[in-house]
């Protein structure tokens, strides 16, 4: 992975309330202000219609003063519930309910030192769609070598990998990096070698510390990414004596993901989803 420029924010501490437990989450209630409401979108370029409302969050509920839990009818909380934490990806750090708050206007997960995270996923699984998230992402501390992934992602429904496959249609090493990263697993035999598609993003314009609209297209035919309203990612069958055709997951759900692949020590790190909106397959 060559090197990326990141952009530094400062942020305060603060309390977020749990039930009734206090805890303090590094960052978790920052003042930054909400972002403009651009109207670069894939489901404006290409006409996707309207959201589906039960699906869909524009987070506009808590305030930075009171962080609020996310909408449990619309979202599965990490842990299981509030104040809950689970193993983190691959056994590093934790994945806990209390990273992960809105803030009247966006959605904040935090990374923190020590390794606890955020991770939050939808209550609705389904086969084929269309999803549209606007994030962006920044270290809050001078990066070292033990980063956060931020990450959008269909994940399988029956939680099973490789065989049910995975879209991670963004999926960067660090937060806040030049260029958008995806990617794209095939639905595949566990013993054989991971079968992926990669792709860089490579009309990059601003840095991914700013906001970007990120879309994901899953039809019987193909699956596609776009960031701010252009494509930038089509892939279509594959299938072969491993593996089954990329578009071929059976039914799959919404994540966002602030991902530990190192354990402790890390770099404290925010991630902040403004809305995010499904549709209906074409």
């Amino acid at each position: 992975m060559r090197s990326k420029a990141i952009t530094i924010a400062t942020v305060a501490l603060a309390t977020a309330v749990v039930g009734t437990l206090a805890v303090t989450v590094p960052g978790l209630a920052s003042g930054t202000p909400v972002s403009d409401k651009r109207s670069d979108t894939a489901a404006e370029a290409l006409d996707w219609g309207d959201p589906i409302p039960e699906h869909s969050d524009e987070f506009d509920y808590g305030s930075p003063d009171s962080p609020a839990v996310p909408d449990q009818s619309k979202w599965s909380l990490a842990g299981g519930g509030e104040g809950q934490c689970w193993e983190g990806h691959a056994g590093n750090g934790r994945r806990c309910d209390k990273n992960t708050r809105v803030h009247g206007g966006m959605l904040r997960m935090v990374g923190e030192a020590n390794g606890d995270s955020g991770w939050l996923g939808s209550q609705f699984s389904r086969q084929y769609g269309r999803y549209e998230a606007r994030v962006r992402s920044t270290n809050t501390e001078p990066p070292g070598d033990r980063q956060y992934h931020p990450l959008l992602i269909i994940w399988p429904e029956s939680d099973e990998w490789p065989q049910g496959g995975e879209y991670d249609y963004l999926e960067n090493s660090s937060p806040g990096e030049d260029c958008a990263e995806s990617f794209i697993h095939y639905p595949h035999d566990p013993e054989a070698d991971v079968q992926q598609e990669f792709t860089e993003e490579t009309d990059c314009g601003e840095p991914l510390t700013e906001w970007h609209n990120i879309g994901f297209e899953w039809t019987p035919d193909h699956v596609a990414g776009f960031i701010d309203g252009k494509e930038w990612f089509r892939y279509s069958g594959g299938e072969n004596d491993i593996r089954e055709c990329i578009q071929c997951m059976d039914s799959g759900y919404q994540t966002f993901q602030l991902d530990n692949f190192h354990g402790d020590d890390m770099t404290p790190a925010e991630y902040e989803i403004d809305w995010y909106r499904e549709y209906a397959a074409p």
